[in-house]
């Protein structure tokens, strides 16, 4: 399968409540902070790490025109370096001053407590290892290349970075009401893999097809995949696929209408979706609000 990435950064059901996440030096996270933050460590990077960083920056920024939202385009040069990976403080010194966001470095990914409480503080965690060469065009789980290429240029858009703010206050409560699950699908489902419609065509925003080599022209262009306008509700009662291209996308018009969606309080939202039945990863309904590519 030719895909760069198929699981998100801390996504909070990506992971057993017992189960200690499968990569990463955790050694390093909580003896310094509770949070789980760390340094980004970057004198551990080799020369391999920073020309495979190159590679995979040089193929994914050829591939964005025209697949890619304008918002996501305008933002990517605030990235900055190219040829290796980025220190982190420096992409802070642009991004604060742009939206008062901040990066921190993760061992990769976090429980749901830790994750929400940073997004809430505006501050949004960055796994700081990068893939071998050997997993450049699949990698099971998040690492650097995936967390910067696809999440932080965005943080740069007043709206969105707001956006995921709230998110992360309303994942706080989600997770005292039992609602995590069904907030998760809205993270993968928008924040992941969420596509928009602009005035030249759909295009793509989130982060896990802008950072994937096959799924960001399968997304945009295939015939084969759902595309429906979103909807909270629809999205909170439809399963994911972790190990496939996304067999379901939902569509947003603007980050002003996601933020729009997302912002009322979804208790009495959760109790109508656990009254409901799941949806699989590929229903069709027949009051899906459908979108041709």
């Amino acid at each position: 399968m030719n895909t760069v990435h198929k699981a998100t950064s801390a996504v909070p059901t990506s992971y057993g409540a017992s189960e200690r996440p499968p990569r990463g030096d955790y050694a390093r996270a909580g003896q310094v902070h509770a949070d789980y933050t760390c340094p980004q460590n970057y004198a551990a990077y080799t020369e391999q790490d920073h020309d495979t960083y190159r590679r995979l920056y040089e193929r994914q920024a050829a591939l964005v025109p025209g697949l890619a939202c304008d918002e996501f385009i305008a933002a990517l040069p605030a990235l900055g370096a190219k040829d290796r990976i980025p220190r982190f403080e420096d992409i802070n010194a642009r991004l604060y001053k742009a939206t008062r966001w901040e990066i921190v470095a993760v061992p990769g990914l976090i429980p749901e407590v830790p994750f929400f409480t940073l997004l809430a503080n505006r501050k949004f965690p960055v796994t700081d290892w990068l893939r071998t060469p050997a997993e450049f065009d699949y990698i099971v789980e998040p690492d650097v290349f995936h967390d910067l290429f696809g999440h932080v240029p965005l943080l740069f858009n007043p709206v969105y970075a707001n956006h995921i703010q709230d998110y992360g206050k309303g994942g706080l409560k989600a997770f005292g009401l039992g609602a995590c699950e069904q907030l998760s699908r809205l993270y993968w489902y928008t924040i992941e893999f969420g596509l928009m419609r602009q005035t030249n065509g759909l295009r793509a925003y989130g982060a896990g097809i802008l950072s994937s080599g096959g799924e960001l022209q399968y997304s945009v262009h295939s015939e084969k995949p759902n595309r429906i306008a979103l909807s909270p509700e629809r999205v909170m009662r439809t399963r994911y696929k972790i190990d496939s291209y996304q067999q379901t996308y939902f569509v947003i018009d603007s980050f002003q209408q996601l933020f729009d969606l997302t912002a009322p309080d979804f208790t009495p939202l959760y109790q109508r979706v656990k009254a409901q039945s799941e949806l699989a990863a590929d229903a069709r309904l027949p009051e899906d609000a459908t979108i041709a590519p």
